[in-house]
């Protein structure tokens, strides 16, 4: 008999703008999870309004992550790809888990303490119960397994807690899941500052590379990437981390080995090396540049897409709530 796949779920904000990082530490792992995983991709768009947002900008940006997801390879057909405001079980089952959380465990987590301070005029109650809601995307499809980053831990445990508190007052309801960091996958730094990671809030827009970057926009961010005083190119990331970094997105795009790259550079000088760097990049980026901007421009397609997603998405975590509905006494 062949073995059930597991179930695993992701979700990204729409907030936010793709980088390099997401894309070759995420969305790629991903394309390749999809066949290995019964899996769920969603936009958070209800996490999204924890900070104020332009309404028409945000609508805007819930279809464009959504394209840009399909576009990275995420196939529709292989994997439940939702809009997680499309799906009202959510919200449905965030409150019933609210009863089941303990307000000190809402008040030590740490994103709540850095988001409170980054946003002082607006610490509102979804800033504060935003774990309850993502313990809710979490146990809403039986994740098995979450992929995580180190700043998601935390998130990870207390849907944990929660699930077993649930299970231990009612019986077997949620699956328990796990944090899952995938083997394969680049650890993008910020061209900048190499010792950071790449991120969109990086205050120098020269660190980070955008998806959707023009060409030419991605090779004078390459051009002018951090490297150091030597002149050789070696992989040695703790004394050449610049320089190592963009070996890492060299091989990340072409499939060379790192020993194949260094050798392929041997003798060369870091101006080659960042234009090389870059017009691999830019070579890769071009099919899901290319795509998303087909997939947008057909606005009934990707509605359809958008609402077979929902529903496919629905129907499960419909399972699951009626199951705790029963559970708690409320059906």
């Amino acid at each position: 008999m062949e073995e059930q796949k597991k179930n695993m779920l992701s979700l990204i904000q729409p907030t936010n703008t793709p980088h390099l990082g997401n894309y070759l530490g995420a969305m790629q792992n991903w394309v390749k999870l999809q066949n290995d995983y019964n899996c769920y991709f969603g936009i958070a768009d209800l996490h999204s309004i924890t900070v104020r947002q332009d309404p028409v900008k945000l609508r805007n940006q819930i279809k464009e992550s959504y394209a840009l997801l399909i576009a990275a390879g995420l196939d529709p057909e292989k994997s439940t790809l939702f809009v997680q405001g499309h799906n009202s079980n959510h919200a449905e089952l965030s409150w019933i888990l609210s009863c089941y959380t303990q307000f000190g465990e809402l008040s030590r987590m740490t994103q709540f303490k850095d988001k409170s301070a980054k946003h002082a005029d607006n610490i509102n109650a979804g800033l504060f119960t935003y774990p309850v809601l993502m313990a809710g995307d979490i146990l809403l499809y039986q994740s098995d397994l979450v992929p995580v980053g180190a700043d998601q831990k935390q998130h990870i445990e207390i849907a944990r807690d929660i699930a077993i508190r649930f299970n231990n007052a009612y019986g077997e309801t949620f699956k328990v899941p796990e944090g899952f960091i995938p083997k394969f996958g680049a650890r993008v730094m910020s061209l900048q500052d190499p010792s950071m990671k790449m991120s969109k809030s990086d205050p120098n827009p020269n660190g980070f590379v955008a998806i959707m970057d023009d060409p030419s926009v991605i090779m004078k961010k390459f051009k002018r990437a951090v490297t150091d005083s030597d002149t050789f190119i070696a992989f040695d990331p703790e004394n050449k981390p610049g320089v190592s970094n963009l070996l890492s997105i060299y091989t990340s795009f072409t499939g060379l080995t790192m020993d194949e790259a260094v050798k392929h550079f041997d003798g060369l000088g870091y101006g080659s090396l960042k234009t090389e760097v870059a017009e691999a990049v830019i070579a890769g980026l071009e099919p899901v540049q290319n795509e998303y901007k087909k997939i947008l421009s057909d606005k009934a397609y990707l509605e359809k897409i958008m609402a077979d997603g929902a529903e496919k998405a629905s129907a499960q975590a419909r399972k699951t709530l009626r199951k705790v509905y029963r559970k708690v006494g409320l059906a």
